[in-house]
């Protein structure tokens, strides 16, 4: 049996570099240049046209933007995207996490001509690959230009079940594909100052996770930060995420950034996270494990729910990849399974029910 080759629209405006990326692609067997854009606005005509099976897209472009470009064919043609951009210019940087929430899947680094060896080549391609077995889902928050006017993901059903007996210390957080616009989403319900401190891990690899936490810092009324190795566990109203290469945890009520090995091919760990949670705080953690490529989660999830935690796992419906959150309930990790909509209402009614500290 044949199996047809990856269709791909390149989309860059710099002729040098699409003649290189076209040529790479071309001479892997498995995939094939389907077309050529060099902006924004032939990109968008040109998926129309020929229903690639992935885009990859620079972020700066003429006529139009690949902001603006990803927001309308997440909305109205989707389809998946693999960013390949810069990550030198800050304003670069914020335009390809608003481009990530938007519904892009990934982003790699654009290739800056001095490469010694075949490393970035190996993966361009396995990207492809990878973003093209995603089925992406339309993103209806994109027609709507900027974030602050998302609609909910999806119809909520009130107020959290009840939770008697549990005071809350800590809520966590952890994701991976289709990551950004979740965590905005969440983060948008929790009501502002939160009176818990809230842990992040999105896997999103250097050097565009440089500057994450100061983009998301700008997208809701909560404080966002990389934390200080060594500080003391704030009692609330922080945001506190893993940096790029490092696991944060929580030992003795202070916070620690370690080199240690990787989990899962994955530093930050979403596990090593809920784990050092589990330890610390036992049933007062709150914790849900949202969109994400791979099983990174479901083990340190379970740890929480032994603990007597409160977990949450996305539903299949609303995520972008069910791979995270489908290992959580496979292993019996997740106490409730909800859309993102109703999963950030959930988070959200914790505030009343946390007893005093």
């Amino acid at each position: 049996m044949t199996v047809s080759p990856i269709r791909v629209l390149v989309v860059e405006d710099s002729l040098t570099v699409r003649r290189r990326l076209c040529e790479l692609l071309d001479a892997d067997p498995d995939i094939e240049v389907a077309g050529e854009a060099e902006d924004g606005k032939g990109a968008i005509a040109l998926c129309h046209e020929l229903r690639p099976d992935v885009v990859t897209l620079d972020m700066m472009l003429p006529v139009m933007s690949g902001l603006a470009a990803t927001e309308y064919i997440m909305a109205h043609c989707p389809t998946p995207i693999l960013i390949v951009s810069s990550s030198t210019n800050r304003g670069e940087l914020f335009r390809t996490y608003d481009a990530l929430a938007a519904g892009a899947l990934d982003v790699l680094e654009k290739p800056q001509g001095d490469e010694t060896d075949d490393g970035w080549e190996r993966k361009l391609v396995a990207s492809v690959k990878l973003v093209s077995r995603i089925k992406v889902i339309t993103h209806p928050r994109a027609r709507l230009r900027g974030l602050g006017q998302v609609p909910p993901t999806a119809p909520t059903t009130g107020a959290p079940e009840p939770s008697t007996g549990r005071r809350w210390r800590a809520l966590a957080l952890g994701a991976s594909t289709g990551g950004p616009g979740a965590i905005v989403e969440v983060l948008r319900a929790l009501p502002a100052p939160f009176p818990l401190p809230v842990f992040l891990v999105l896997h999103i690899g250097e050097p565009f996770g440089a500057a994450f936490a100061e983009w998301l810092d700008g997208q809701t009324a909560h404080r966002v930060s990389y934390p200080r190795h060594g500080e003391p566990v704030p009692a609330g109203g922080r945001v506190l995420m893993a940096p790029p290469d490092r696991h944060l945890i929580v030992l003795d009520g202070h916070l620690r950034l370690t080199n240690e090995p990787e989990r899962h091919s994955c530093r930050p760990s979403v596990d090593v996270l809920f784990e050092s949670l589990a330890r610390e705080y036992g049933s007062g953690v709150v914790a849900a494990l949202l969109t994400g490529m791979g099983r990174d989660g479901a083990a340190g999830l379970l740890e929480i729910r032994r603990a007597g935690g409160l977990t949450l796992a996305q539903d299949e419906a609303t995520s972008v990849v069910y791979g995270m959150p489908r290992e959580a309930v496979l292993m019996g990790a997740a106490e409730r399974v909800l859309p993102l909509g109703d999963l950030a209402l959930t988070l959200a009614g914790l505030v009343p029910l946390r007893g005093d500290s």
